[in-house]
């Protein structure tokens, strides 16, 4: 059991992309934590263990690992930089006492730094600067400073939270220094981040001789122990077999026993007898723990405050799928087996909401990569089902219905900012600021309906030939807006059930822009193409060429195909309209109409 005046708890909070991960790998592997063969064969991203984090480049889930430098225990929280998962940061932050803000030598700070540090600003956390990446050519260092101490002088709580040290550091070599160095270069490791940890972090102020009390911030499942509960102890002490108490969210009191007790070393739990105050744990034998509530002594039950979490700015339909094709490609496909899965993912995903509607649920989530991200867990689960398209989620106050709003963040070259203000003025965004960066690109802020955003990332790459760099962050709410300009063509819509020939795919081709290849299975309905005019056209890409004697100056020429568009999860998310959905299955993405006949769409469609 270690003294909670040698225990350090720090969160390591930044935007999307500025190091946090790549500095927790260096912390970990410069601690010993790993023998010299196991850092030989850790991967580059240690912390980044789900196959999506791997692949998308980010983090997802916060997660917590313990490494130690001297006498010294250190708890890191490694926190993800993207807005859409920042209900992981606020959840993860109460475990913390101090947090190392990262940021970019080049970009400075963007949105998410602003909302994670106003996030622990507000909960009194003791911050610690870190300017990452001074190695990169565009490095404006001074600059990325004194906007850091800007940001600070409008977010600090109290006088005492404008004094902060300042690091530096190349995370991706392992290196940081407590003055600017002359030569980055010369050899040297992250000591200077231990001592800066050891010595500027405070030690969690707690009392180890009052009855225990610890606040559900994390769970997690084995199939051999069942439920951990994770939190930090804000009190007391906690053995093996000690009888406590869970508070439920409405007050309920549970009586439960606890079955094992384990610490974090490195990327491992362990098991052990006792933990006191201040440090983080994982225990099982309460089943029935739920992320924000109180687990504590059994003769003085008493909860801790509630995590207040964000509300979910965007919600899609998600229900069993009703396509021809059901039950082809998937092992779970029923409205029963949807639900029990949501349901157990409400319990790990606190920024996510679920209810019921019809046979089907609404999920609603901070933005579309947060509802991407799950889409893409669940049909990797073997689940099949069908998505509607995305709406902003509206509150009413006052009488006045309200949606929400983001501050959008677009930084481009000066050549793309025309096409790129079109495109934003057609989506009743306002500009706030523009001003231009030392690397010559234009950095302009925007207010702009969250409803908006959808879909719009993909055409400013598109527009700006994939050169834009666009983040965003929830600025609260305003009044309901009007309607939005449909700014997408009509889609081609299959008329005929089978597989797609190239015959009929290169008639279609001259009409649109088509989403399928030869051989493909489509049903009525089904979406296999994006129209080149306003408004949709029904198409036969079934029909088979007639084999008779006749003979024309074509007839026997070979079919050049042009090669179809195929769009990617995000892509058909942000494609679909509102009488439009997707059915995702484990092996195909697949677009159609909501009524599949077409006497029925057009019914509808008076309606």
């Amino acid at each position: 059991m270690k003294d909670p005046k040698f225990i350090r708890n720090i969160a390591i909070i930044a935007h999307v992309d500025h190091g946090k991960t790549t500095l927790v790998d260096g912390l970990l592997k410069q601690s010993h934590t790993f023998r010299s063969n196991q850092a030989e064969m850790a991967q580059e991203l240690i912390m980044d263990s789900g196959d999506q984090e791997h692949e998308r480049g980010i983090t997802i889930t916060a997660k917590q690992t313990s490494i130690y430098h001297g006498d010294y225990k250190i708890n890191i929280i490694d926190t993800p930089g993207h807005a859409d998962f920042s209900g992981e940061v606020e959840r993860t932050l109460n475990m913390a006492d101090g947090v190392l803000l990262i940021v970019d030598a080049q970009e400075g700070p963007m949105p998410q730094t602003k909302f994670v540090l106003s996030k622990a600003l507000e909960l009194g956390l003791k911050p610690v600067v870190v300017i990452n990446k001074i190695d990169k050519p565009s490095r404006r260092i001074d600059e990325v400073v004194d906007e850091v101490s800007d940001l600070f002088l409008e977010l600090a709580v109290d006088d005492s939270q404008l004094h902060y040290p300042v690091y530096y550091a190349i995370g991706r070599e392992g290196k940081a220094w407590r003055e600017l160095p002359d030569n980055p270069a010369e050899h040297t490791d992250l000591e200077p981040i231990f001592e800066a940890i050891i010595n500027d972090i405070p030690a969690p102020t707690v009392e180890t001789d009052k009855p225990f009390q610890m606040l559900v911030t994390s769970l997690q499942y084995d199939s051999f122990l069942g439920k951990y509960a994770i939190g930090r102890i804000t009190r007391g002490n906690i053995k093996k077999a000690q009888q406590v108490v869970l508070i439920k969210r409405d007050g309920a009191l549970i009586n439960a026993k606890i079955d094992k007790v384990f610490g974090y070393r490195g990327l491992n739990r362990e098991e052990i007898t006792e933990a006191s105050a201040g440090d983080i744990v994982a225990i099982t034998g309460v089943a029935d723990a739920h992320i924000g509530e109180t687990i504590c002594d059994k003769e003085n039950p008493e909860a801790l405050p509630v995590i207040d979490i964000e509300p979910p700015t965007i919600s899609m339909y998600l229900g069993p799928n009703t396509s021809p094709l059901k039950g082809r490609e998937a092992k779970y496909n029923t409205s029963r087996q949807i639900g029990d899965r949501l349901k157990q993912e409400l319990e790990t995903n606190v920024s996510l909401r679920v209810r019921e509607e019809g046979i089907g649920f609404v999920v609603s989530g901070r933005g579309e990569l947060h509802l991407s991200v799950l889409i893409e867990t669940l049909r990797r689960e073997d689940f099949e089902f069908e998505v509607g398209r995305p709406q902003a989620v509206t509150m009413e106050e006052d009488g006045i219905i309200k949606e929400p709003v983001e501050e959008l963040l677009i930084e481009v070259a000066p050549e793309f900012l025309g096409a790129v203000s079109q495109e934003l003025g057609i989506r009743r965004a306002t500009p706030i600021r523009q001003e231009q960066t030392s690397s010559g690109t234009t950095r302009s802020t925007y207010i702009i309906p969250t409803r908006a955003m959808i879909g719009l990332r993909n055409l400013l790459l598109t527009a700006t030939k994939g050169t834009v760099i666009m983040n965003s962050l929830p600025h609260g709410y305003q009044p309901l807006g009007a309607k939005l300009q449909q700014t997408r063509n009509g889609a081609l819509i299959a008329t005929e059930a089978g597989a797609t020939t190239a015959y009929a795919l290169d008639a279609a081709a001259a009409r649109g822009e088509l989403f399928v290849g030869p051989g493909t299975t489509v049903y009525q309905g089904m979406i296999v193409g994006v129209y080149n005019r306003q408004g949709d056209l029904d198409i036969n890409v079934c029909r088979g060429k007639q084999l008779t004697n006749m003979r024309t100056s074509s007839s026997d020429g070979a079919i050049q195909l042009t090669p179809y568009t195929d769009l990617s999860l995000e892509q058909s998310i942000d494609f679909i309209a509102d009488d439009e959905l997707l059915e995702v299955t484990p092996k195909s993405i697949r677009l159609r109409k909501r009524f599949l006949d077409p006497n029925q769409r057009k019914r509808a469609a008076k309606n």
